[in-house]
């Protein structure tokens, strides 16, 4: 029986990645990196720690440090999430519906707790959700499990009982790995790849969400 639902916040509930994308293309320039559109979206859903990682692998730099980056990145984005980001379609709804439904409602995301605040209050829906944790506490966050575990266990249920809900590939190996149903739902450039198809549904939009078919576990995947 599904008793909870768990929701990643960037590109899911709040159109932020593309304001990601760009905050961090601004700082990059510093270590002149540049970011392509192929490593946006291999990195979409990571943390910007890891997103830093992966781009000094890439192409090392000596400064400013990967520390410094970070705060960079995470000060312009959080400035303009919160300044102009607005809701993905049929968050709200579903938000709301899920509430109606009697579930407890949670985010779990790699962002860091003041910008999940921030967001939930900006969409006016704060007083729907139960709890919200950030990868950002784990030693590892998505796509390691540890995130929707934590989240399961403030909220007092089992994995078994969450749904997930998930934009990126990262999110979606974090929650599947633990143990949750999954509801996917990739960006439109990423939507046929098969890589999406390890979630129990994949669908193109929020709105196309429907309880009563999707909290239980399937077999495969089934796109909508």
């Amino acid at each position: 029986m599904i008793k909870a639902a768990i929701f990643d916040m960037d590109g899911l509930l709040i159109d932020s990645e593309p304001i990601w994308t760009e905050a961090a293309r601004e700082v990059m320039q510093k270590v002149n990196f540049e970011l392509t559109n192929a490593l946006k979206l291999q990195t979409t859903g990571l943390s910007i720690k890891l997103f830093l990682e992966v781009c000094y692998k890439i192409q090392p730099w000596n400064a400013p440090s990967a520390r410094e980056l970070e705060q960079e990145i995470l000060a312009l984005a959080s400035k303009n999430i919160l300044a102009h980001a607005t809701p993905m379609p049929g968050a709200l709804e579903l938000v709301k519906k899920l509430k109606d439904q009697g579930l407890k409602l949670a985010v779990a995301s790699a962002s860091h707790m003041a910008l999940i605040e921030g967001v939930l209050e900006r969409l006016n829906v704060i007083d729907y959700f139960d709890t919200w944790h950030s990868g950002e506490l784990e030693e590892f966050t998505k796509p390691h499990p540890a995130v929707y575990l934590t989240t399961a266990g403030k909220l007092g249920v089992k994995p078994e009982e969450c749904i997930a809900f998930e934009d990126s590939y990262a999110g979606l190996r974090s929650a599947h790995s633990a143990g949750m149903v999954t509801i996917s739902v990739p960006a439109m450039e990423v939507f046929e790849d098969s890589k999406f198809d390890l979630a129990h549904y994949k669908i193109s939009s929020l709105e196309k969400y429907i309880f009563e078919e999707m909290c239980k576990m399937q077999q495969s995947a089934v796109d909508i």
